[in-house]
């Protein structure tokens, strides 16, 4: 695994740098702070933070531009651009007892996942997780999707049905969502809790190879038009991505607070990013210069990589979080854009 290269550079070398609003922004930093501030190198910046005026674009910006530097991300080949893609949190709609509509199962981690941090014994393994099931005294990989949609081993393990098995798939791809439940009228969040191990191939990517759709057209949107022309396939499709998502429930006390990301933290609508936290820094503020979704309209901001993914994998590789509600669905489901990604390090930590 080439590590990418971070290349020193000036704000004002930054594409928009001098017309993002600072606001929008600072609260998530604020809130990666809460957890960043627990380590040596962050600590000061951090602290720093606590001190300055929130509603005060120009205080905000100079305070990155004195503590930080901007290393922007070149990978291994040279590379000094990559896809960004955008998601969401979406709302599905269930009930806690089967029946009726609700014949589509959101599950909770089965008793017989095993997961084992591998950083302990390879520290080079950093955030690297083994999942698996234990067969006598060796851990063996654990079941397919198809073989999960098959199995009595996830049987009483449901978390809540709903009503829309192809929602239910896309919902495993975003990685957390909301479900109105008709029969107690609640709405709950359901957040990632465990996944099965396998590695997540996209269904896009498999009807672009099998010559159904063209790269533009395999958005979310394309992709479940298709799937509503050929639902005899539907299965196949799903099954071409062996990654199975469980849930968890959570309260949702405020509807205006995003789900929580790898790092701890609830996700802020338009200022929060999932990486790959093997090359960028989870936590860390990221400058991001892109384009809106099907669209050559500049989009560059400050944003903060709070969250991963089973899709996001590479140096410059980033997933926009574009928040809840059909506004943020259909942005994220065409969003498919190249762009450049600047990492906002402390000056006294040293860049790579």
């Amino acid at each position: 695994m080439a590590a990418p290269t971070f290349v020193p550079a000036k704000f004002a070398a930054l594409p928009g740098w001098a017309r993002d609003d600072m606001r929008a922004a600072w609260p998530a930093f604020m809130a990666s702070c809460g957890v960043l501030v627990k380590r040596s190198d962050w600590k000061e910046s951090c602290t720093i933070a606590r001190q300055v005026n929130a509603d005060s674009d120009k205080a905000i910006r100079l305070f990155f531009e004195t503590f930080f530097v901007p290393n922007q991300v070149v990978a291994a080949d040279g590379a000094n651009t990559g896809l960004v893609t955008g998601y969401y949190e979406p709302l599905l709609h269930g009930a806690r007892k089967r029946g009726g509509p609700y014949q589509t199962p959101l599950y909770k981690v089965p008793d017989d996942l095993v997961s084992v941090d591998l950083s302990g014994v390879y520290p080079e393994l950093k955030n690297m997780r083994l999942r698996g099931k234990l067969v006598g005294k060796k851990v063996i990989p654990y079941a397919t999707r198809a073989d999960i949609e098959r199995a009595t081993s996830v049987t009483g393990k449901e978390l809540l049905w709903v009503d829309d098995e192809v929602e239910a798939f896309f919902l495993q791809v975003q990685g957390s969502g909301r479900v109105q439940l008709t029969d107690t009228q609640e709405t709950v969040r359901v957040a990632y809790a465990d996944q099965n191990g396998h590695p997540y191939k996209s269904i896009g990517r498999y009807l672009v190879d099998k010559g159904e759709l063209t790269l533009s057209q395999a958005s979310a949107q394309g992709i479940k038009a298709w799937i509503a022309g050929h639902p005899t396939r539907k299965d196949e499709l799903f099954n071409a991505n062996p990654s199975y998502v469980f849930f968890k429930e959570e309260r949702l006390p405020d509807p205006k607070v995003g789900p929580k990301g790898a790092l701890g933290v609830p996700l802020t609508p338009q200022r929060s990013v999932a990486i790959d936290s093997r090359y960028v820094p989870l936590g860390a503020p990221v400058f991001l210069s892109t384009t809106q979704a099907n669209s050559d309209i500049p989009m560059q901001r400050l944003v903060m990589a709070q969250d991963t993914g089973g899709a996001i994998r590479g140096p410059i590789r980033v997933d926009y979080f574009f928040g809840f509600g059909a506004e943020a669905a259909e942005n994220a489901g065409r969003m498919k854009q190249s762009g450049a990604v600047w990492v906002l390090l402390p000056k006294q930590a040293p860049a790579r």
